[in-house]
């Protein structure tokens, strides 16, 4: 009747929900460069709480997207040939091969009684898709457990309100932060601290780990800023911030 995340360092979390064991966004690599063409750059700040190989097994990956190294880098892409099955978008799927399945918004896979549904993300202000490519989050179903939403690299609140107007009910979100900037895009390409906790009062209030704020280079509105924020919006009790490596269990 719970879900544990175990946030490893950027958006990288591991997910136990329904008898699961699930990981998002594999990112394993030290501290280092990412050359993204054009002049620009990615750069990893922080390396991993824990060790690609100190995971241990996984019945799944839910991998928002695999174009961009914060989401999934060489460790990453190495560590999903020993995972049954990842599911990611369509595009993506077709790029990785091997055990990707391809997800397109409000399409459903099952794992054994835990339903994993793939749910619309924007990565960037409107009409940008074609710069940053295809995302999608998930939401995680099992009758009995709480019904859990992953965010992906979204950056807008109507793509919440979306979202949450398709279920009862969301217990548990995972929220991707940081207003991550790039200088191909005018504008946030993930939430920012306070539109994270205007996400969290659109999805219901429920219990929020926020992921995706630290551990790189590009971020405008880092974690130390999402504990204020929610502060501010007045839902300091629904946040948790477990240090990177150490299990929450939520509600």
């Amino acid at each position: 009747m719970s879900v544990t995340f175990r946030t490893i360092g950027g958006p990288t979390t591991v997910v136990e929900v329904g008898g699961r064991r699930l990981l998002v966004d594999p990112t394993f690599d030290e501290p280092r460069d990412y050359e993204m063409g054009g002049g620009r750059t990615l750069t990893k700040t922080q390396g991993p709480a824990l060790s690609a190989a100190e995971i241990g097994p996984l019945d799944a990956v839910l991998l928002s997207h695999d174009q961009h190294a914060d989401n999934l880098d060489e460790s990453g892409r190495a560590l999903l040939a020993g995972v049954p099955v990842t599911y990611t978008t369509p595009l993506g799927a077709e790029r990785l091969g091997g055990n990707a399945v391809g997800l397109a918004p409000w399409e459903e896979a099952t794992l054994g009684q835990l339903t994993i549904i793939a749910v619309p993300a924007q990565h960037g202000p409107e009409g940008t898709e074609h710069l940053v490519g295809p995302v999608i989050g998930f939401v995680l179903v099992r009758p009995g457990e709480p019904t859990t939403y992953i965010s992906g690299d979204n950056a807008s609140l109507d793509v919440v309100r979306e979202i949450a107007a398709r279920f009862e009910a969301i217990d548990v979100a995972l929220l991707f932060a940081g207003a991550a900037r790039t200088p191909l895009i005018d504008g946030d390409l993930t939430l920012g601290a306070t539109a994270a906790a205007e996400a969290a009062r659109i999805l219901g209030e429920p219990e929020v780990v926020v992921v995706h704020c630290d551990s790189w280079a590009h971020f405008s509105d880092p974690c130390p800023n999402v504990a204020p924020a929610f502060a501010a919006a007045g839902l300091s009790a629904i946040l948790h911030r477990p240090a990177h490596g150490e299990p929450v269990t939520l509600p």
